[in-house]
């Protein structure tokens, strides 16, 4: 599903339940009506929703109210306080291998029963010089820290979006637990780089580590 600002998330969950006029969003809303107008002139554009009759009223397109819908009910009984954005980035030599990759993180994500996937927006591949490229678009939740950071460290995502909360707190056994967890991946890195570079290489790794 498309990426929405905050206005037209919650215009798309006013037309959840209706089609509205733009004066009826306006009301609902309380914003400008210029300012309005822009946010369903872009969510036209992302053919997100589409309108109808005299007076004008918008309404959502059918797969846009099944996502809503779909989230909306996760959401209902989804414990978990934290709610990501994440983007996991792919590349390899064929575009065979790279939708395989892309299929075996998606399955492996959805196994994960310290998360709660909203949504998973697969893109298409793109051709790079000699490989192929293609990303995750993960719409998520996470039930503690330890659970963000085996997200952050075993997936690698580029980018990372809070949705909600604003602030957020974690008991220092929560803490330690992730910190444990962060701890023995490093170490588990180290082993693994120190025994496939010799003195020389392993120095130079360092020092461009740390520059």
């Amino acid at each position: 599903m498309p990426k929405f600002n905050e206005n037209q998330k919650k215009i798309a969950v006013l037309l959840l339940h209706e089609a509205k006029t733009a004066e009826e969003l306006r009301e609902q809303l309380n914003i400008p009506y210029n300012e309005l107008m822009q946010e369903l002139k872009g969510m036209l554009k992302l053919e997100v929703i589409s309108k109808e009759g005299f007076p004008t009223k918008y309404l959502l397109k059918k797969e846009i109210y099944n996502a809503v819908r779909k989230r909306k009910m996760i959401a209902e009984t989804d414990k978990n306080k934290l709610r990501l954005r994440v983007t996991i980035e792919v590349q390899a030599i064929q575009v065979d291998l790279l939708k395989k990759q892309l299929k075996e993180i998606q399955e492996t994500l959805r196994k994960e029963d310290v998360f709660t996937i909203y949504d998973i927006i697969e893109a298409d591949p793109l051709e790079q010089g000699e490989h192929y490229s293609s990303y995750l678009d993960v719409n998520l939740s996470v039930k503690d820290f330890h659970a963000l950071m085996r997200l952050m460290f075993l997936y690698g995502p580029t980018s990372v979006e809070v949705i909600k909360p604003e602030k957020l707190e974690f008991s220092s056994g929560e803490l330690q637990d992730g910190l444990h967890l962060i701890a023995d991946i490093v170490h588990s890195y180290t082993e693994y780089i120190a025994s496939h570079l010799n003195q020389e290489e392993l120095a130079e790794f360092n020092r461009k580590l740390y520059e």
